[in-house]
């Protein structure tokens, strides 16, 4: 058995039941959203240093961070490693948009929909009676997203 296939099927262990599914459905990609939206506002001077003065708006932790973690996509499956990279397309998009609110107000939407989130999967893991995945391994966190396009992948009969 693959890894991908073992990580996704001791994932789905703890994510059996309708409500925390579809709970799981809305609060991982906003909890991956809006995490990436908090790295965003960590300030990118210091990055200064490879694009000098001209350093893109897209260019910071954020984008940087992106890096090893499609990286890991990769190692897992050529598919989900796609998948994912235009996911953090569409997400770095976002947040291009979100800036234009400023710093405060992206990092304030950022925070209160990260908080919020993980109050739901919380909840969705009360009702399941299980706790999170990421709690026995913290790669889990990482996993939750391609669990999420698996399900996409399997109803467009893409092979992951």
């Amino acid at each position: 058995m693959r890894k991908i296939d073992q990580l996704l099927s001791v994932y789905g262990e703890s994510h059996q039941n309708a409500i925390n599914k579809l709970i799981h459905w809305i609060c991982v990609p906003v909890i991956m959203f809006t995490m990436l939206g908090l790295i965003w506002n960590i300030p990118s001077q210091g990055l200064n240093l490879i694009f000098g003065k001209s350093k893109p708006e897209w260019f910071n932790w954020s984008t940087l961070i992106l890096i090893p973690i499609i990286l890991y996509y990769l190692r897992l499956s050529f598919a989900l490693f796609t998948g994912m990279s235009l996911i953090a397309l569409l997400i770095t998009l976002g947040h291009l948009y979100l800036a234009r609110l400023g710093p405060s107000g992206h990092l304030l939407t950022c925070t209160a929909l990260f908080v919020a989130a993980w109050i739901g999967q919380f909840y969705g893991h009360m009702v399941e009676g299980k706790k999170p995945s990421f709690l026995q391994d913290a790669q889990f966190l990482l996993i939750g997203p391609a669990w999420l396009l698996h399900f996409i992948y399997r109803r467009l009969g893409i092979p992951y």
